[in-house]
């Protein structure tokens, strides 16, 4: 079975991720590579480029034979998977991320293959085609042959930069091994290895700015829904306590108490206290917010990839066969063609 062309969309790729069991994360779409963009999603797991793909044209970077052997890296065999080839190769190379038993399996069962066994494996993965081709579109007659791209048709690539063992790394699977883009300084969750790939990402879309401007960038991220609730947990804990607090001084009638802000044992006027109870409440408010706004996004993506996968085709022609039956179809043809 073939693999089919998907969109590019991050409601599309946070579902295909889930359908895939990994779980706690999701995906963002960047229109920007400031810092300030950055460090809001942070910490971003890796990034996810999409460009048009130039036959023949050149890049004189090595590419590295001998790498760390915690690297992830498959070469791609599939036609149409490379999205998804890339996200494979993020989500491979985090340890930190819960990817379900499906692609664990298939994480330890290639770690001693080299590139091209990997993506072999990646496409006798019945589990991640399925996932892969849920996002089909419904086409009233389908071939089992697959077309190959012509001069006219434009091909567009995905390919990822993910941070492995203090190296920042370029994987793309058309290659013979990944690109070694430099080392870094700091953790993962940092902004380091962000601000390595910066310049280069940048760097690539000048070099295509004068006739392309499709461009798109994708980074995986920790779920922001989980990261928002276990800031509300923190904040509804933190406003029990100086509850708790309050209520033990009117019972005692002190101006005063000692109390414990994480760091010690203070001593805190109740002014401050309800001082400090009402930044809390406004920072509770803001995070339900946050939550709020999580949610609809989420709603919004399935609506849409719903609408994505619906077979319209049934309807549509019921539709027209209903206007034929009634001598409407005709007229209406007559009129398309007068208007051209």
């Amino acid at each position: 079975m073939s693999w089919c062309t998907i969109e590019s969309d991050p409601g599309v790729f946070t579902e295909l991720i889930q359908q895939m069991q990994v779980r706690g994360v999701q995906v963002e779409e960047l229109y920007s590579l400031d810092l300030e963009s950055l460090n809001n999603l942070c910490p971003v797991y890796g990034l996810v480029f999409l460009f048009k793909w130039r036959p023949g044209e050149k890049d004189d970077r090595p590419v590295l034979k001998e790498y760390s052997p915690n690297l992830f890296f498959a070469s791609q065999v599939i036609n149409n998977a490379c999205a998804t080839q890339a996200i494979l190769s993020i989500l491979m190379n985090c340890p930190e991320i819960d990817i379900g038993p499906e692609l664990s399996n298939l994480k330890e069962f290639t770690r001693n293959f080299p590139p091209e066994l990997k993506g072999l494996a990646i496409n006798n993965s019945e589990p991640i085609r399925a996932a892969h081709n849920s996002f089909a579109r419904p086409e009233p007659f389908v071939s089992d042959e697959q077309k190959v791209a012509d001069k006219e048709d434009d091909v567009y690539h995905f390919i990822s930069y993910i941070p492995v063992d203090g190296t920042l790394y370029e994987l793309d699977g058309l290659k013979d091994g990944p690109i070694s883009l430099g080392q870094y300084n700091g953790s993962k969750d940092s902004l380091e290895w962000l601000k390595l790939v910066q310049p280069v990402i940048q760097e690539r879309i000048e070099k295509y700015s004068k006739s392309e401007i499709r461009f798109n960038l994708m980074a995986i991220i920790k779920n922001r829904f989980d990261i928002y609730k276990a800031e509300q947990r923190d904040l509804e804990n933190r406003k029990k306590q100086i509850q708790q607090q309050l209520d033990a001084s009117k019972c005692n009638g002190d101006d005063r108490m000692d109390v414990d802000n994480g760091s010690g044992r203070q001593s805190a006027s109740i002014e401050g206290l309800n001082r400090s109870l009402m930044e809390i409440e406004f920072e509770l408010a803001n995070v339900e917010q946050k939550l709020l706004i999580e949610k609809d996004k989420f709603k919004k993506w399935k609506t849409e990839n719903i609408r994505r996968k619906h077979n319209y085709i049934p309807f549509l022609f019921n539709f027209l066969k209903i206007l034929a039956e009634k001598n409407q179809l005709k007229p209406l043809i007559e009129k398309a063609r007068h208007k051209t």
